[in-house]
């Protein structure tokens, strides 16, 4: 259906007096609404398979692991922590507030929420979201990408079978919908997607000073650093992996590989040989292999394959009528070539070699460009990694390992910079959703003058020397 302004502002104006009625406060409530969301996403399993498959051709197996899954992985870490992450926090007030001696921390929800999520993993990054969203006590309006059009269908039909409008309601359409859901004052928007839209998001929260959360793929894109020392098969059969995923259409996803040239032809002779094992010798024509979501993603693959024909070394080939695009290495790669300064989203993989000794250089030019959203290093020099980890600024990585930092219960997933702000899954999602009000109980008796007039002569003396003390 289209929309109108007037009838998003119905929405949100129907969301933020039902959220005034305090329905939404009670612990045990909340529970209960994500357990509903878990119970739906479950009964709908093979409904949100089949739009996976609509939309991204992912398998069943692969959208349920990526997917599916992980959403019921999330609701079920918050059913278990919500009450003690929602706990008061009692502090004592300290002598500077005496004789009041009691204060607290309440996570208090924002409110009307806003959520825009993303065609990649539709289901994941919509509903997993939203129970952050919903543990925090806050109504949502969720804005769904027009591009995964099987996955919001399927996702609005659950939306709406579980939950009443008042509460959480999801909105379709294309940019012009979002900007009308934009327009409109929420208390707390979460975006997933590009940062050129997060700027434009960033821009229309402004207007009402609303707080956002941004998860976002970084501009430069995210790299992965294969050391001379590294185990060369293992990081190729992960990297492979990894980049066949969802035809590399992942915010997390290896951009871009710097790799010793020492080793250069060796790690890409076992890379090659993981991609045929793992996704076939012709990538678009595996079944099992997810296509690219729209044709313009395929133009541009085709576009750029063209420009470093000479330069493929690996794949370079696709199906357009099925906008499939094999896994492509290119190489060798420069680090100031336009390729490797911009986020590609899509199955190629451009490789930079270096040399190992220069290696203080390369993470000098990554940490010089925009921060990216995952850092992959692979080496067995664990005192170099742990110093890479612990000095360059990106959202979250991994040593030998690829993506799965992510999927560890109890951490945060976060962007910085170009990246994101903000973070989520779990307590971190409680926390992104909630505000920390402090309140502090008065007392009305035994209340000292120290911080009413005067401030000088004696009387002034005498509370200088008390507001010494009390600081100690």
């Amino acid at each position: 259906m289209g929309y109108t302004n007037e009838q998003i502002k119905a929405i949100v104006d129907e969301q933020r007096k039902y959220f005034r009625t305090g329905e939404t406060l009670d612990i045990n409530w909340r529970k209960q609404q994500l357990v509903k969301l878990k119970d739906a996403v479950i009964s709908n399993q093979t409904l949100l398979q089949e739009a996976l498959f609509e939309d991204l051709e992912k398998s069943p197996l692969e959208a349920y692991l990526c997917d599916i899954g992980p959403v019921i992985v999330e609701v079920n870490e918050i059913l278990k922590g919500l009450k003690r992450w929602a706990r008061p926090e009692k502090h004592f007030s300290g002598l500077m507030c005496f004789p009041s001696s009691r204060t607290t921390v309440y996570k208090m929800p924002y409110g009307v929420s806003l959520i825009i999520s993303p065609f990649n993993f539709p289901i994941l990054l919509t509903l997993g979201v939203l129970a952050a969203s919903l543990s925090g006590g806050n109504t949502a309006v969720i804005k769904t990408s027009s591009k995964s059009a099987a996955s919001t269908r399927a996702l609005k039909k659950l939306i709406s079978e579980t939950f009443p409008e008042k509460h959480v309601t999801l909105i379709d359409g294309g940019h012009d919908v979002a900007d009308m859901c934009l327009a409109q004052r929420f208390d707390k928007i979460f975006y997933t997607g590009s940062p050129a839209v997060a700027k434009h998001v960033l821009e229309q929260a402004s207007h009402h000073l609303t707080s956002v959360a941004l998860e976002l793929g970084g501009e430069t894109g995210n790299w992965a650093v294969v050391r001379k020392d590294a185990n060369l098969k293992d990081a190729a059969r992960k990297i492979a992996f990894f980049k066949a995923c969802n035809s590399g259409q992942i915010c997390i996803n290896i951009n871009q590989i710097a790799v010793a040239q020492e080793v250069a032809d060796e790690f890409l002779k076992e890379l090659k040989a993981e991609f045929v094992r793992q996704v076939g010798e012709k990538p678009e024509d595996n079944p099992e292999y997810p296509k690219l979501i729209a044709s313009s993603v395929y133009d541009k693959c085709e576009c750029l394959c063209g420009e470093y024909k000479n330069r493929i070394i690996f794949g370079g080939t696709g199906n357009k009528e099925r906008c499939k695009f094999s896994p492509t290495i290119i190489y060798p790669v420069r680090d100031d070539e336009e390729i490797v300064k911009h986020e590609l989203f899509c199955p190629l993989l451009p490789v930079v070699p270096f040399k190992d000794a220069e290696i203080d250089s390369v993470m000098d030019m990554i940490a010089e460009r925009e921060h990216p959203l995952a850092m992959y290093v692979f080496t067995s020099d664990m005192k170099w990694a742990k110093h890479v980890m612990t000095t360059q600024q990106y959202g979250g990585g991994c040593i030998n390992e690829v993506c799965i930092h992510m999927m560890v219960k109890g951490v945060p997933f976060n962007g910085t910079g170009h990246s994101g702000m903000g973070a989520y899954h779990g307590e971190w999602g409680f926390r992104e959703f909630t505000h920390p009000a402090t309140v502090l109980k008065g007392k009305t008796h035994w209340n000292l003058p120290l911080r009413e007039h005067p401030y000088s002569g004696k009387a002034g003396e005498s509370k200088m020397k008390l507001l010494k003390i009390f600081e100690k």
